[in-house]
């Protein structure tokens, strides 16, 4: 543990190293992101606008500024430990940096942490969430005529209107979205409505790097680490008394923990994953399932029931070519599955 005069050294130091205008994109509240690639060149993606070239920097500026990155995150870059993660001192940030031999010149991005919480609002406004979707996402099979009644109630239904339904109602909701697509930005939305709603309920969030803003007053916020994976984090949070549990993003066997918790009396939760579409989404939290131990000789049929009664909403966000540059694509009630398949509607 640094003691506080050598973090602050470090910190002016960060700063120095970073120069003009790294810094000054790290401060824009326009920028998203600020990457490195290994030609030299520094590129941010700016909200609304798409990427923009703001120059160059040094290798030996970049190298030297991932070196103070991983002396104040307490961990080591050399060539046998070329890849460095955490989050980023001068502003807590997402980064991901790697050095030679893995690339030609040390290389970095850095996702940066949400200055501004945007409401559902604001989304509307902004012309992400749209209060109609594109096209009809109908994905009912024979097995869903049983909940037709409801199915005319939640097509009638505004998308901002279904998202706050399902917060308020408690129904488990997963954020789906490729790299870049704002899906934490989107559960952030999604949190603040929950606090406007729900101000009384007692939330446990876990991640890796702290970008999920919770409002609420009655709140507890962990970190995973290698030492402490999420897996291990979801069990403990069991007997933490949660009324929702949140999850910043699933990435493996950790993820049929959750489902179990989800589905242990705490219903209402949300977490975000990595997939193209709301259909591809939870393929993967499948593939995910069967990463873990006690979950490899599960049938698919299972898991793909077991994900279907315990995950109730998908909401599908994407980066768009138009601006303002996401679009919130779908919004779909999870109905069953049959043949192999999710049944949704939506």
């Amino acid at each position: 543990m640094l003691d506080e005069v050598t973090q602050r050294r470090l910190l002016e130091k960060l700063e120095r190293e970073g120069g003009e205008v790294f810094i000054s994109a790290l401060r824009n509240p326009d920028v998203i992101e600020v990457m490195r690639n290994s030609d030299g060149r520094l590129w941010a993606d700016f909200s609304g606008v798409g990427m923009k070239c703001l120059g160059e920097m040094s290798a030996s500026r970049a190298e030297s500024i991932l070196s103070t990155c991983a002396s104040m995150l307490g961990t080591a870059l050399t060539r046998e430990s070329p890849i460095l993660e955490g989050e980023f001192p001068l502003d807590g940030s997402r980064l991901q940096g790697l050095i030679p031999p893995l690339s030609s010149t040390a290389i970095f991005a850095i996702r940066k942490k949400a200055l501004k919480v945007f409401t559902l609002a604001d989304y509307i406004e902004r012309g992400i969430l749209a209060e109609h979707t594109e096209e009809p996402h109908d994905f009912l099979s024979p097995i869903a005529t049983s909940t037709q009644s409801h199915t005319t109630d939640w097509l009638n239904l505004a998308l901002s209107t279904r998202l706050e339904f399902a917060i308020r109602e408690k129904l488990n909701i997963l954020v789906v979205g490729g790299t870049g697509s704002g899906k934490t930005t989107l559960a952030n939305a999604l949190l603040y409505s929950l606090s406007q709603q729900c101000p009384h309920d007692r939330i446990v969030a876990i991640e890796d790097t702290m970008e999920l803003q919770v409002r609420v007053e009655n709140a507890v916020l962990l970190r995973a680490s290698e030492q402490v994976p999420m897996s291990r984090l979801l069990r403990a949070t069991m007997r933490l008394r949660p009324d929702r549990i949140i999850v910043g993003e699933v990435r493996g066997g950790e993820a049929y923990t959750l489902l179990k918790s989800w589905n242990s009396g705490h219903p209402g939760g949300l977490a975000t994953i990595h997939a193209n579409s709301a259909e591809e989404g939870l393929d993967k939290l499948s593939q995910y399932i069967f990463e873990a131990p006690d979950a490899r000789n599960f049938s698919h049929d299972m898991v793909g029931r077991m994900i279907a009664s315990t995950v109730n909403v998908v909401v599908f966000i994407a980066r768009t070519s138009m601006a303002p540059g996401r679009q919130v694509k779908q919004v779909l009630r999870v109905r069953g599955f049959s043949e192999g398949r999710f049944v949704f509607e939506g």
